[in-house]
Protein backbone atom coordinates (compact mmCIF):
# COMPACT_ATOMS: atom_id res chain seq x y z
CA UNK A 1 0.00 0.00 0.00
CA UNK A 2 3.14 2.58 0.04
CA UNK A 3 4.55 3.60 -2.41
CA UNK A 4 8.25 6.38 -3.06
CA UNK A 5 6.87 9.28 -2.26
CA UNK A 6 8.18 12.98 -3.25
CA UNK A 7 10.42 14.78 0.00
CA UNK A 8 8.23 17.80 0.86
CA UNK A 9 10.76 18.42 3.36
CA UNK A 10 10.78 22.40 4.36
CA UNK A 11 13.57 23.64 2.88
CA UNK A 12 15.40 24.66 6.49
CA UNK A 13 15.04 21.32 7.62
CA UNK A 14 16.44 19.74 4.10
CA UNK A 15 20.09 20.97 4.66
CA UNK A 16 19.97 19.10 8.33
CA UNK A 17 19.03 15.67 7.31
CA UNK A 18 21.83 16.02 4.04
CA UNK A 19 24.20 16.73 6.45
CA UNK A 20 22.96 13.86 9.25
CA UNK A 21 23.57 11.56 5.97
CA UNK A 22 27.67 11.98 6.02
CA UNK A 23 27.55 10.78 9.72
CA UNK A 24 26.73 13.93 11.72
CA UNK A 25 24.47 13.61 14.64
CA UNK A 26 20.46 13.48 14.08
CA UNK A 27 19.00 16.59 16.17
CA UNK A 28 15.96 18.56 16.78
CA UNK A 29 15.72 21.80 15.53
CA UNK A 30 15.99 24.60 17.51
CA UNK A 31 12.27 25.75 16.47
CA UNK A 32 10.31 22.33 17.30
CA UNK A 33 12.14 22.36 20.60
CA UNK A 34 10.78 26.07 21.38
CA UNK A 35 7.16 24.88 20.36
CA UNK A 36 7.23 22.02 22.71
CA UNK A 37 8.71 24.10 25.48
CA UNK A 38 5.83 27.21 25.03
CA UNK A 39 2.81 24.55 25.24
CA UNK A 40 0.95 26.18 27.55
CA UNK A 41 -1.74 24.15 30.18
CA UNK A 42 -4.85 25.50 28.97
CA UNK A 43 -3.37 24.62 25.15
CA UNK A 44 -3.37 20.84 26.51
CA UNK A 45 -6.91 21.04 28.24
CA UNK A 46 -8.34 22.30 24.54
CA UNK A 47 -6.79 18.72 23.88
CA UNK A 48 -8.94 16.28 25.88
CA UNK A 49 -11.17 14.98 23.90
CA UNK A 50 -11.84 12.00 22.01
CA UNK A 51 -11.75 11.78 17.66
CA UNK A 52 -13.47 8.65 16.11
CA UNK A 53 -13.65 8.15 12.33
CA UNK A 54 -13.91 5.86 9.58
CA UNK A 55 -11.52 4.07 7.26
CA UNK A 56 -12.63 3.70 3.70
CA UNK A 57 -11.27 2.69 -0.03
CA UNK A 58 -11.06 4.58 -2.72
CA UNK A 59 -14.46 3.07 -3.55
CA UNK A 60 -16.25 3.97 -0.36
CA UNK A 61 -15.82 0.70 1.14
CA UNK A 62 -16.02 0.77 5.02
CA UNK A 63 -12.78 -1.13 6.34
CA UNK A 64 -12.67 -0.35 9.91
CA UNK A 65 -12.62 1.80 12.56
CA UNK A 66 -9.88 4.48 14.22
CA UNK A 67 -10.02 5.55 17.32
CA UNK A 68 -7.83 8.43 20.01
CA UNK A 69 -8.05 9.61 23.35
CA UNK A 70 -6.29 12.23 25.12
CA UNK A 71 -6.62 12.75 29.31
CA UNK A 72 -5.02 13.63 32.06
CA UNK A 73 -3.76 11.08 34.05
CA UNK A 74 -0.90 10.64 36.55
CA UNK A 75 2.11 7.79 36.79
CA UNK A 76 3.00 7.28 39.83
CA UNK A 77 3.71 10.33 41.19
CA UNK A 78 3.74 12.38 38.16
CA UNK A 79 1.35 14.24 36.23
CA UNK A 80 0.88 13.74 32.55
CA UNK A 81 -0.79 13.35 29.56
CA UNK A 82 -2.03 9.42 28.36
CA UNK A 83 -2.84 9.09 25.20
CA UNK A 84 -4.60 6.09 23.14
CA UNK A 85 -4.83 5.55 19.88
CA UNK A 86 -6.56 2.29 18.07
CA UNK A 87 -7.04 0.88 14.56
CA UNK A 88 -9.15 -2.03 13.68
CA UNK A 89 -9.99 -3.02 10.17
CA UNK A 90 -9.58 -5.36 7.09
CA UNK A 91 -6.77 -5.82 4.59
CA UNK A 92 -8.12 -8.04 1.73
CA UNK A 93 -10.43 -9.42 4.41
CA UNK A 94 -7.57 -10.24 7.09
CA UNK A 95 -7.74 -8.52 10.08
CA UNK A 96 -5.29 -5.67 11.47
CA UNK A 97 -5.01 -3.39 13.93
CA UNK A 98 -2.66 -1.42 15.46
CA UNK A 99 -2.86 0.50 19.28
CA UNK A 100 -0.82 2.75 20.76
CA UNK A 101 -0.93 3.39 24.90
CA UNK A 102 1.24 6.52 25.62
CA UNK A 103 2.58 8.92 28.65
CA UNK A 104 3.65 12.11 27.82
CA UNK A 105 4.92 14.96 29.94
CA UNK A 106 2.98 18.60 29.02
CA UNK A 107 6.11 19.08 26.82
CA UNK A 108 5.34 15.98 25.12
CA UNK A 109 8.35 14.13 26.29
CA UNK A 110 7.75 10.55 25.97
CA UNK A 111 7.25 8.69 29.51
CA UNK A 112 6.27 5.33 28.32
CA UNK A 113 4.73 4.17 25.23
CA UNK A 114 3.60 0.21 23.93
CA UNK A 115 3.26 0.43 20.55
CA UNK A 116 1.06 -3.21 19.29
CA UNK A 117 0.30 -4.10 15.34
CA UNK A 118 -1.01 -7.13 14.00
CA UNK A 119 -2.09 -8.83 10.17
CA UNK A 120 -4.24 -12.04 11.00
CA UNK A 121 -3.39 -13.89 7.13
CA UNK A 122 -4.87 -17.28 6.96
CA UNK A 123 -1.60 -19.39 7.23
CA UNK A 124 1.12 -16.72 8.32
CA UNK A 125 0.37 -13.87 10.98
CA UNK A 126 2.08 -10.80 11.75
CA UNK A 127 2.69 -9.79 15.52
CA UNK A 128 4.57 -6.29 16.29
CA UNK A 129 5.04 -4.90 19.74
CA UNK A 130 7.24 -2.03 20.82
CA UNK A 131 7.55 -0.96 24.59
CA UNK A 132 9.81 2.14 25.36
CA UNK A 133 10.31 3.41 28.89
CA UNK A 134 12.42 5.79 30.37
CA UNK A 135 15.00 4.55 32.85
CA UNK A 136 17.84 5.28 34.35
CA UNK A 137 18.82 8.85 32.11
CA UNK A 138 17.96 6.13 28.91
CA UNK A 139 15.15 5.32 26.91
CA UNK A 140 14.80 2.09 27.55
CA UNK A 141 13.37 0.32 24.01
CA UNK A 142 12.40 -4.08 23.69
CA UNK A 143 10.65 -4.87 20.28
CA UNK A 144 9.27 -8.31 19.48
CA UNK A 145 8.21 -9.53 16.31
CA UNK A 146 6.35 -12.64 15.42
CA UNK A 147 5.83 -13.56 12.06
CA UNK A 148 3.90 -17.51 11.87
CA UNK A 149 6.78 -19.35 14.54
CA UNK A 150 9.46 -17.23 14.26
CA UNK A 151 10.40 -14.87 17.09
CA UNK A 152 12.71 -11.82 16.83
CA UNK A 153 13.06 -10.16 19.80
CA UNK A 154 15.35 -6.47 20.12
CA UNK A 155 16.80 -4.40 22.77
CA UNK A 156 18.45 -1.15 22.08
CA UNK A 157 18.25 1.93 24.63
CA UNK A 158 19.66 5.80 23.56
CA UNK A 159 20.82 8.73 26.38
CA UNK A 160 17.70 11.24 26.64
CA UNK A 161 20.10 13.54 25.69
CA UNK A 162 20.36 12.48 22.31
CA UNK A 163 16.29 12.06 22.08
CA UNK A 164 15.53 15.59 22.57
CA UNK A 165 12.44 16.60 20.75
CA UNK A 166 12.18 12.49 20.44
CA UNK A 167 7.80 12.37 18.33
CA UNK A 168 6.49 9.16 18.62
CA UNK A 169 3.45 7.15 17.12
CA UNK A 170 1.70 8.39 20.07
CA UNK A 171 3.16 11.75 20.84
CA UNK A 172 2.96 12.59 17.52
CA UNK A 173 -0.94 12.51 17.23
CA UNK A 174 -1.23 14.93 20.11
CA UNK A 175 1.62 17.30 18.67
CA UNK A 176 -0.50 17.75 15.30
CA UNK A 177 -3.75 18.66 17.53
CA UNK A 178 -1.63 21.58 19.25
CA UNK A 179 -0.77 22.59 15.69
CA UNK A 180 -4.29 22.55 14.78
CA UNK A 181 -5.54 24.31 17.26
CA UNK A 182 -2.50 27.28 16.38
CA UNK A 183 -3.73 27.18 12.98
CA UNK A 184 0.55 27.32 11.95
CA UNK A 185 3.31 25.21 11.69
CA UNK A 186 6.57 27.01 12.28
CA UNK A 187 9.42 27.02 10.09
CA UNK A 188 12.05 24.44 10.15
CA UNK A 189 9.85 22.12 12.05
CA UNK A 190 12.31 18.93 12.25
CA UNK A 191 11.95 16.13 15.42
CA UNK A 192 13.59 13.34 15.63
CA UNK A 193 12.12 9.81 15.95
CA UNK A 194 12.50 5.68 15.35
CA UNK A 195 12.50 3.94 12.46
CA UNK A 196 11.46 0.41 12.03
CA UNK A 197 15.07 -0.62 12.51
CA UNK A 198 14.97 1.45 15.66
CA UNK A 199 17.58 3.96 13.92
CA UNK A 200 17.29 7.70 14.96
CA UNK A 201 15.99 9.49 11.96
CA UNK A 202 14.01 13.16 10.99
CA UNK A 203 10.46 13.40 10.75
CA UNK A 204 9.28 17.22 9.63
CA UNK A 205 6.32 18.87 10.04
CA UNK A 206 4.68 21.26 7.06
CA UNK A 207 1.18 23.03 6.29
CA UNK A 208 -0.88 22.06 3.86
CA UNK A 209 -3.16 24.97 4.09
CA UNK A 210 -7.08 25.45 4.34
CA UNK A 211 -9.56 23.95 2.45
CA UNK A 212 -13.05 23.12 2.17
CA UNK A 213 -14.35 19.99 3.31
CA UNK A 214 -17.76 18.00 3.35
CA UNK A 215 -18.36 16.00 7.18
CA UNK A 216 -21.75 14.89 6.68
CA UNK A 217 -24.43 17.22 5.15
CA UNK A 218 -22.06 19.99 6.15
CA UNK A 219 -19.39 21.53 4.54
CA UNK A 220 -16.61 23.15 6.92
CA UNK A 221 -13.07 24.78 7.11
CA UNK A 222 -10.11 22.57 7.79
CA UNK A 223 -6.59 23.39 8.37
CA UNK A 224 -4.29 20.50 7.10
CA UNK A 225 -0.82 19.09 8.52
CA UNK A 226 1.67 17.15 6.01
CA UNK A 227 3.91 14.66 8.49
CA UNK A 228 6.86 13.56 6.49
CA UNK A 229 9.18 10.36 8.04
CA UNK A 230 12.72 10.27 6.42
CA UNK A 231 14.29 7.15 6.41
CA UNK A 232 18.04 5.78 6.42
CA UNK A 233 17.10 3.48 3.29
CA UNK A 234 13.68 3.88 2.04
CA UNK A 235 11.86 6.75 0.38
CA UNK A 236 10.17 9.01 2.87
CA UNK A 237 6.96 8.63 4.13
CA UNK A 238 4.19 11.28 4.38
CA UNK A 239 0.64 11.53 6.43
CA UNK A 240 -1.66 14.22 5.78
CA UNK A 241 -4.11 15.52 8.14
CA UNK A 242 -7.16 17.91 8.18
CA UNK A 243 -8.59 19.29 11.10
CA UNK A 244 -11.60 21.26 12.36
CA UNK A 245 -11.33 24.33 13.73
CA UNK A 246 -11.60 23.15 17.78
CA UNK A 247 -8.69 20.26 17.11
CA UNK A 248 -10.68 17.08 15.89
CA UNK A 249 -9.53 15.16 13.11
CA UNK A 250 -11.60 15.18 9.85
CA UNK A 251 -9.35 13.25 7.74
CA UNK A 252 -6.00 11.17 7.96
CA UNK A 253 -4.24 9.68 4.59
CA UNK A 254 -1.26 7.95 3.65
CA UNK A 255 0.38 9.82 0.80
CA UNK A 256 0.22 6.81 -2.20
CA UNK A 257 -2.58 4.73 0.13
CA UNK A 258 -5.98 4.52 -1.49
CA UNK A 259 -7.38 4.34 2.19
CA UNK A 260 -8.74 7.26 3.87
CA UNK A 261 -9.72 7.87 7.41
CA UNK A 262 -12.62 10.49 7.57
CA UNK A 263 -15.10 12.22 10.27
CA UNK A 264 -18.65 11.33 8.97
CA UNK A 265 -20.20 13.00 11.37
CA UNK A 266 -19.34 17.45 13.43
CA UNK A 267 -18.77 16.66 17.12
CA UNK A 268 -21.56 18.82 18.31
CA UNK A 269 -23.87 15.42 16.66
CA UNK A 270 -21.38 12.75 18.11
CA UNK A 271 -21.96 14.26 21.94
CA UNK A 272 -25.46 13.17 21.87
CA UNK A 273 -24.55 10.10 20.72
CA UNK A 274 -20.92 9.36 21.15
CA UNK A 275 -20.49 5.73 20.13
CA UNK A 276 -18.37 3.48 23.04
CA UNK A 277 -15.66 2.29 21.89
CA UNK A 278 -14.76 -1.42 23.32
CA UNK A 279 -12.96 -2.13 25.90
CA UNK A 280 -9.82 -4.39 25.18
CA UNK A 281 -7.72 -4.50 28.22
CA UNK A 282 -5.04 -6.83 26.98
CA UNK A 283 -4.00 -3.76 24.75
CA UNK A 284 -4.10 -0.98 27.54
CA UNK A 285 -0.82 -0.68 28.82
CA UNK A 286 -2.38 0.87 32.21
CA UNK A 287 -4.92 -1.50 32.97
CA UNK A 288 -2.65 -4.38 31.11
CA UNK A 289 0.15 -2.90 33.90
CA UNK A 290 -2.56 -3.16 36.59
CA UNK A 291 -2.99 -6.45 35.82
CA UNK A 292 0.53 -7.53 36.32
CA UNK A 293 1.01 -5.99 39.11
CA UNK A 294 -1.59 -7.81 40.64
CA UNK A 295 -0.87 -11.36 39.08
CA UNK A 296 2.79 -10.70 40.83
CA UNK A 297 0.97 -10.12 44.33
CA UNK A 298 -1.19 -12.87 44.23
CA UNK A 299 1.62 -15.38 43.54
CA UNK A 300 3.86 -13.66 45.87
CA UNK A 301 1.34 -14.42 48.34
CA UNK A 302 0.12 -17.76 47.99
CA UNK A 303 4.22 -18.54 47.49
CA UNK A 304 4.35 -17.32 50.76
CA UNK A 305 1.88 -19.68 52.21
CA UNK A 306 2.87 -22.57 50.55
CA UNK A 307 6.51 -21.94 52.73
CA UNK A 308 4.60 -21.54 55.57
CA UNK A 309 2.55 -24.84 55.33
CA UNK A 310 4.81 -27.32 54.10
CA UNK A 311 2.63 -30.15 54.30
CA UNK A 312 0.07 -28.98 51.69
CA UNK A 313 2.95 -30.56 49.27
CA UNK A 314 3.29 -33.67 50.95
CA UNK A 315 -0.31 -34.18 51.09
CA UNK A 316 -0.87 -33.21 47.58
CA UNK A 317 1.80 -35.36 46.80
CA UNK A 318 0.76 -38.21 48.49
CA UNK A 319 -2.48 -37.98 47.08
CA UNK A 320 -1.38 -38.23 43.69
CA UNK A 321 0.90 -41.44 44.12
CA UNK A 322 -2.53 -43.09 45.20
CA UNK A 323 -4.57 -41.86 42.83
CA UNK A 324 -2.23 -43.36 40.12
CA UNK A 325 -1.57 -46.48 41.76
CA UNK A 326 -5.42 -47.05 41.77
CA UNK A 327 -6.87 -45.41 38.69
CA UNK A 328 -10.24 -45.01 39.48
CA UNK A 329 -12.74 -44.22 37.04
CA UNK A 330 -14.65 -41.63 39.00
CA UNK A 331 -12.08 -39.61 40.61
CA UNK A 332 -14.66 -37.26 42.66
CA UNK A 333 -16.04 -40.31 44.96
CA UNK A 334 -12.14 -41.77 45.38
CA UNK A 335 -10.87 -38.00 46.28
CA UNK A 336 -13.77 -37.71 48.62
CA UNK A 337 -13.15 -41.15 50.32
CA UNK A 338 -9.38 -40.17 50.43
CA UNK A 339 -9.63 -36.99 52.37
CA UNK A 340 -12.33 -37.92 54.37
CA UNK A 341 -10.41 -38.71 57.84
CA UNK A 342 -8.83 -35.27 57.14
CA UNK A 343 -11.89 -33.23 58.10
CA UNK A 344 -12.64 -32.14 61.62
CA UNK A 345 -16.61 -32.90 61.45
CA UNK A 346 -17.18 -36.20 59.55
CA UNK A 347 -19.90 -38.08 59.93
CA UNK A 348 -20.26 -41.25 61.47
CA UNK A 349 -18.70 -43.95 60.44
CA UNK A 350 -21.47 -46.85 58.99
CA UNK A 351 -21.75 -49.71 61.38
CA UNK A 352 -20.43 -53.12 60.04
CA UNK A 353 -23.14 -55.16 61.83
CA UNK A 354 -25.93 -56.44 59.55
CA UNK A 355 -28.79 -54.78 60.17
CA UNK A 356 -31.70 -56.63 62.76
CA UNK A 357 -34.59 -57.76 61.36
Amino acid sequence: MEAPLENKTPAGALEDIEGAGHGEELKTSEEAITFMSSIEPAELQRCVFPDSLVTVSEGGRDLGKFSVTVEFARRGQQPCVLLHAQSQGAIDDSPCGTTVTAYLTTELEVLEEDYHEYVKLEGHSLDKRCHMVQRDGQMVIDRVTIAGEDVTKESVSHPMSVLRGLVTEGSNLLLMRLIALKKEVPEHMTFISLDQGLNIIHTTFSELGLKQLEIGAETVEVFGVERTVHSVEDSPTSWQCYFLADGHLATRMQVGSPVTMRLLQLPSHLEKGFEKIPLVWEEDMQMRSQFLDRKEELKGDHASYLRQHPEIRALISDFLQFLLLRKPDDIFPFAREYFLPFASHRPPEPSLKAPSL
